[in-house]
């Protein structure tokens, strides 16, 4: 090898790897909020009787809320999902039963819920 690259190339080797072990110090985390949870849904539940976009509203609500007590959802996504219930519940409160019961299909759909 060049004795002349060798000595150019030894110095830019050598930035290059100190650039590699610099620390930079990491922004605190964010502090988890934990909440107790169960894999197994509880004896006792049932879902909402109801009809109508109400009755779709309310069913997919405790679905939400028994899957984040069992874990099987995680907060970012149960946050989105209560965003689309509280969209096809405005629908629903403004008397758009098709287009609230819609909503509720699309959110399930989006999630991986049947049906």
């Amino acid at each position: 090898m060049n004795p002349r690259l060798l000595v150019i190339l030894t110095p830019l080797f050598a930035l290059l790897a100190a650039g590699c072990n610099t620390m930079s110090e990491s922004p605190p985390a964010a502090p988890v909020v934990a909440i107790q949870t169960s894999p197994v849904t509880p004896a006792g539940f049932k879902l909402p009787e109801g009809s109508g976009c109400s009755g779709d509203i309310a069913r997919w609500q405790a679905i939400q809320d028994n899957d984040r007590a069992t874990g099987h959802v995680t907060d970012s996504v149960y946050t989105q999902i209560k965003g689309e219930i509280a969209q096809a519940s405005s629908a629903c409160q403004a008397g758009k039963d098709a287009e609230a019961r819609a909503l509720v299909r699309a959110s399930r759909a989006r999630h991986g819920y049947p049906g």
